[in-house]
């Protein structure tokens, strides 16, 4: 629909007869007052407007006509053909000016081209709205790299279906936020979001937890309680760390996907569900199900959808924007608006491996927002582990010619492992059991085992002579004297 703002009558008519035939939508204004109202009331794609009208000029109607629709594409007439009256026009943000008199095929062509570059705008936008859309609407997940990008994809489009999606991470890249997004993003948005963890419970806490329990179940088990699943009905069920359910409760877990239902415990009667089963997991369940630590056939139940979230390390890119949230969220939180890294801070971060992902890093801003004093946040609020510590290398082995014993040599390298890492983690063992990507209990278990005594940096452990098996070359160790924050 295109607008004629001129104050001559025979203007008007002979661009009203002209545009019509070229198949255009025409509404026709005497003054400048006029077209703003009709402008007001009709969504038009273009205006041909004169320069010199009484009352409202041509460049004051400009003005007014892009603020109401600051992509309506308008043509000034003019009757000097002043190059002064041009550049203010283009100024005010004509696309173009047409001079008195003029040609019909002038006005048509350039009309045309106004008309495409309203629409290229249009589509430039769309598209634009569409990729935020597309990667920004997942809540709290940040990133913009290939890599996430490629998540959001697949996130996009097994949201919908009912298929089960295994999402596998590392500890501290975001699992559950991508469960939490194909459940919003899926037709049952609406419904429950349930999210149970596999590890650090027994057989029976677990799957009490799971299915709920009736009276007399076990022992302590004085009322019936309905368990997670029950809870998730006609919604989304999310097991966190699958890999550590025991084998006898996997059994089960394949008959809630496969048959759609489940038994509490001490019951007999199986129980009807309608929840759709998401996990996640750290692990190479492959490699445990070919050592019969997994069953097969939960792993092929798990295994339609595989979504794999790349660790931080990967998508170096993302860290300025992960900063960037979590900078506002921590500044909100402490009242301290407006907080910025130094580029000497941000680039410490950016080069940094992050073991512990984008958890390690929101820890780091959250501890740098807390002891900020100022609105710029530097090196110095920074945590030592982070400043001190290069990426770890895995060690070049110098092989005697005699051969060396390789469960001996595993035997030592795992030992030094778990003290170097101890150490980084200024004796932790929590935070050093995050580092390995390990359970906290198999850490503590490997401590005793090796009778390892954590100890500070420039500490000397005597008792080892690592000459004596093999001379490793280049070992660098991910530490720093003081506990992640």
């Amino acid at each position: 629909m295109v607008l004629v703002v001129d104050d001559e009558e025979i203007m008007r008519e002979i661009l009203e007869t002209l545009l019509s035939r070229d198949g255009y939508d025409v509404r026709l204004a005497s003054s400048g007052q006029e077209g703003l109202d009709l402008a007001r009331a009709l969504p038009f794609d273009a205006a041909i407007v004169d320069i010199m009208m009484p009352g409202l000029d041509g460049i004051t109607t400009l003005d007014e006509l892009k603020r109401i629709d600051e992509d309506l594409a308008v043509l000034i007439i003019t009757a000097f053909a002043s190059v002064e009256s041009a550049i203010s026009a283009m100024k005010s943000g004509a696309f173009d000016y047409i001079t008195k008199p003029f040609k019909n095929e002038e006005v048509l062509v350039v009309l045309r081209n106004a008309m495409e570059r309203r629409r290229l705008v249009h589509e430039n936008r769309s598209l634009r709205q569409n990729i935020q859309e597309r990667y920004h609407k997942f809540a709290n997940i940040i990133g913009r790299s290939p890599r996430m990008r490629q998540v959001f994809d697949l996130i996009i489009q097994a949201a919908p279906s009912r298929s089960t999606i295994l999402i596998q991470g590392e500890g501290g890249s975001g699992k559950e936020l991508v469960a939490r997004a194909i459940h919003s993003n899926s037709s049952r948005a609406e419904r429950p979001f349930v999210a149970s963890n596999g590890s650090n419970l027994s057989q029976e806490q677990l799957e009490s937890s799971l299915f709920g329990h009736i009276k007399g179940a076990f022992d302590g088990a004085l009322f019936p309680r309905k368990g997670l699943v029950d809870l998730a009905d006609k919604g989304t069920l999310f097991i966190d760390e699958i890999g550590a359910v025991p084998l006898e409760t996997q059994g089960k877990l394949v008959k809630l996907m496969q048959e759609r239902e489940f038994t509490r415990l001490g019951d007999v009667e199986p129980m009807k569900v309608d929840v759709r089963v998401l996990a996640a997991t750290h692990l190479d369940l492959k490699s445990m199900t070919a050592d019969g630590r997994f069953r097969e056939d939960l792993f092929q139940r798990l295994n339609v959808i595989s979504i794999q979230l790349p660790p931080l390390r990967d998508r170096k890119d993302d860290v300025p924007l992960l900063v960037h949230h979590f900078l506002g969220k921590y500044g909100d939180e402490n009242r301290k608006p407006d907080l910025e890294l130094t580029p000497d801070a941000l680039d410490l971060l950016t080069e940094y491996a992050w073991p512990g992902n984008v958890r390690e890093l929101e820890n780091v801003i959250e501890r740098a927002v807390v002891l900020s004093t100022s609105p710029r946040i530097g090196v110095d609020l920074i945590p030592e582990q982070v400043k001190r510590s290069p990426n770890f290398h895995m060690p070049q082995f110098a092989i005697p010619a005699e051969g060396i014993s390789f469960k001996e040599v595993t035997t030592d390298f795992e030992k030094r492992l778990i003290e170097s890492t101890l150490e980084a983690a200024g004796g932790v063992q929590k935070r050093a059991a995050e580092l390995l990507h390990i359970k906290p209990t198999t850490l503590n278990e490997m401590i005793k085992r090796y009778d390892i005594r954590p100890r500070r940096r420039g500490q000397v452990d005597e008792g080892v002579d690592v000459k004596r098996v093999v001379e490793p070359v280049g070992v660098s160790s991910t530490g720093d004297t003081e506990p992640a924050s």
